[in-house]
């Protein structure tokens, strides 16, 4: 199943056509049937917001909580692998490769610990060998602090000293790209985790400028950053161009509702291309952390994110 076409300079109706595409499509509506849902009823607004309903009763396991603190279900067979397969079907399993040789830019979005190790090994791979960069590598996270878990697969992995996110980004950074220390460092503490932010910038020999930035949040008093934030945050710091197109690197799972969250917050609002691929599962990390497993109830999950950020692209752009 095709997502939202992320070229530059597509039209909203081009985008509205892809998002109805992926909601109403074989696999959502099967999955809806034998949750005991019933199709919503009236336009794609209607639709969208039925959805999301539903899946909120059915589909959310984290209830506001990160997600390795998720409620893992109890699925039969058959419903395990009818949720399995619709993931694959709508682009939540299998890693795609690049589609173009070159990018003005290349964003890796931050995530787990083990994830944050893995996306920018796969992204360093990427610069070196894959698609030529001509603007900046960019790697998104926040100060979000470490779990205990994510805490003792690093120290695990012989990276203990990280206590956020972005300490494990920038950590990444350093061993995926063979860097020591940035060229560049600004910030602002803010005394407050939601409002800081922070920008490295290194320049590794032979290979585009890498920046390591930890993003504030939109909404400081009632969450920390998430993706459309950190996002935002870096089109700030960067001349985006109309046309520019944008490679993102993030996991397969999360391919969906993260590329719907980037044509939000960039194509729409700056002209430019947006593609979204997850990392190879071939590609290693610079050192070894765990690849966990992967259930049904996370790909709910995740297709809940992905109508959710789908219906969030759709408000966006009927809004004008």
């Amino acid at each position: 199943m095709t997502l939202p076409g992320g070229a530059a300079g597509a039209t909203r109706a081009q985008l509205l056509a892809g998002v109805r595409a992926w909601v109403e499509s074989a696999p959502v509506r099967r999955l809806v049937t034998h949750f005991g849902g019933d199709w919503p009823d009236g336009d794609l607004t209607a639709v969208l917001a039925g959805l999301d309903a539903f899946s909120a009763r059915r589909w959310d396991f984290r209830q506001g909580r990160e997600r390795p603190d998720a409620r893992e279900p109890a699925f039969d067979p058959a419903t395990a692998g009818l949720v399995l397969s619709a993931a694959a079907e709508l682009g939540l399993v299998r890693a795609v490769a690049p589609a173009r040789s070159g990018y003005a830019h290349l964003l890796v979005l931050g995530g787990l610990a083990h994830a944050c190790l893995r996306r920018t090994a796969y992204a360093a791979v990427l610069a070196r060998s894959a698609a030529e960069v001509t603007g900046e590598v960019a790697v998104l996270g926040s100060f979000r602090s470490l779990s205990p878990a994510e805490s003792r697969t690093l120290d695990a992995a012989g990276l203990s000293g990280c206590v956020t996110e972005v300490d494990v980004l920038d950590a990444g950074v350093r061993l995926a790209f063979g860097v020591d220390a940035p060229d560049d460092e600004r910030g602002e503490p803010a005394g407050h985790p939601h409002r800081a932010w922070s920008s490295r910038t290194y320049r590794p020999a032979g290979l585009p400028p890498v920046r390591v930035l930890a993003a504030p949040s939109g909404e400081p008093e009632r969450r920390r950053a998430h993706t459309a934030d950190t996002q935002r945050f870096w089109a700030e710091h960067v001349r985006l161009r109309a046309d520019d197109p944008v490679l993102m690197v993030t996991a397969p799972i999360y391919v969906p509702f993260q590329h719907c969250d980037a044509l939000r917050t960039l194509a729409v609002p700056y002209g430019c291309g947006i593609e979204t691929v997850g990392v190879d599962p071939a590609a290693r990390a610079a050192v070894d952390v765990p690849e966990p497993t992967l259930t049904p109830g996370r790909y709910l999950q995740e297709i809940r994110s992905a109508l959710r950020s789908m219906r969030a692209l759709h408000t966006t752009l009927t809004a004008a």
